[in-house]
């Protein structure tokens, strides 16, 4: 029970688990018109152990600062990582797969070129995949850096750093967020054009 909100082990249990998949780090009482935040550490009980940490893990990640965080750039593994000094890091492994990368770079381990060596070298790969997000409308995170494609739904999009964004202008998303994105009109009027024709 969530002050007067009562809902089955089953159904919070289910709810949790879908707020962590999408990854939300403040889990509100499913109630409608109710704010108040759940706390994992009251609902262990009912909720399955994996939720649990799953959650545990989204609320300490949210909670760095986005500077200090990255993520390990193998697709197999996108572990996690902080950086808690105050030096530069270059050559960091990777504490869950053990693979060395480049934390400037953020591109597994470049060997003896330095990083300024390597964008130059692979500069080519880097201006194709520039080309293509912006062919393709993607969005870059603000927090982490990371683009995000969208394939269909609404605008408002979270990373999986947890920020949660407007797809069409990339503002901080807000409750009631309006987007006034010229571009977006002028698609809009463009397609409307096209079908009148």
């Amino acid at each position: 029970m969530f002050r007067d909100h009562a809902f089955c082990s089953y159904c919070i249990s289910k709810y949790v688990g879908s707020e962590i998949n999408k990854s939300v780090h403040d889990v509100k009482c499913p109630y409608p018109e109710c704010s108040v935040v759940l706390k994992p550490q009251f609902l262990r009980t009912i909720l399955p152990s994996e939720v649990v940490e799953k959650w545990e893990s989204r609320r300490c990640e949210y909670s760095i600062v986005g500077s200090q965080r990255t993520y390990c750039p193998f697709k197999d593994c996108s572990g996690l990582l902080v950086n808690e000094s105050e030096k530069v890091v270059t050559s960091a492994e990777c504490p869950y797969c053990h693979r060395l990368f480049c934390a400037q770079c953020r591109v597994p381990w470049h060997g003896n070129m330095s990083c300024g060596e390597f964008q130059r070298k692979n500069k080519d790969p880097d201006a194709k995949f520039f080309k293509l997000a912006k062919e393709k409308n993607w969005q870059k995170c603000v927090e982490c850096s990371m683009y995000v494609q969208k394939l269909d739904g609404c605008e408002h999009v979270t990373c999986r750093c947890g920020y949660q964004f407007c797809y069409i202008c990339g503002k901080t998303w807000d409750y009631g967020h309006e987007c006034k994105s010229n571009s977006i009109l002028e698609r809009i009027q463009s397609a409307y054009y096209s079908y009148t024709r």
